[in-house]
């Protein structure tokens, strides 16, 4: 039984959370910047954001540190503060005579940058999890 629960504790640590989030607002990213791009010829479409690393920044930097309840005799806390992604309609501009504020090439760049941010993030993942398998078969 405590086999599984530090088990538990090492797929539930925050580092693993946060890194999960991140993959998940990537993936989101990925489909939302997609959605753009097959619309760029759509009049009156606006594009669609992804917001995920300035509310993570707020939340690593706000003055409330985050807190998780590691034994369940502890008194309850709240939540630890990891945000989720989220998609934002950027509806305020339009860089076309058709209403449509899809610039392309913006777009590309942004999907190229998101595959270079997915990349490093399941790199993370697969050196937290490396760590992990050399010290459970102690180095070798």
């Amino acid at each position: 039984m405590g086999g599984l629960l530090m088990l538990n504790s090492i797929l539930s640590s925050p580092r693993v959370t946060v890194l999960e989030q991140a993959l998940s607002a990537s993936s989101l990213r990925q489909k939302v910047i997609s959605n753009n791009i097959s619309n760029v010829n759509t009049p009156g479409y606006k594009k669609s954001e992804v917001l995920f690393e300035d509310m993570l920044q707020n939340a690593m930097t706000g003055d409330k540190l985050p807190m998780l309840q590691t034994n369940p005799r502890h008194l309850p806390l709240q939540a630890a503060g990891i945000p989720t992604a989220k998609t934002q309609v950027n509806g305020n501009t339009s860089i076309r005579t058709d209403g449509n504020n899809v610039d392309i090439d913006v777009e590309m760049a942004d999907l190229a940058k998101n595959s270079i941010y997915y990349n490093a993030v399941v790199q993370q993942l697969s050196s937290y999890f490396s760590t992990i398998k050399s010290a459970i078969k102690e180095g070798r």
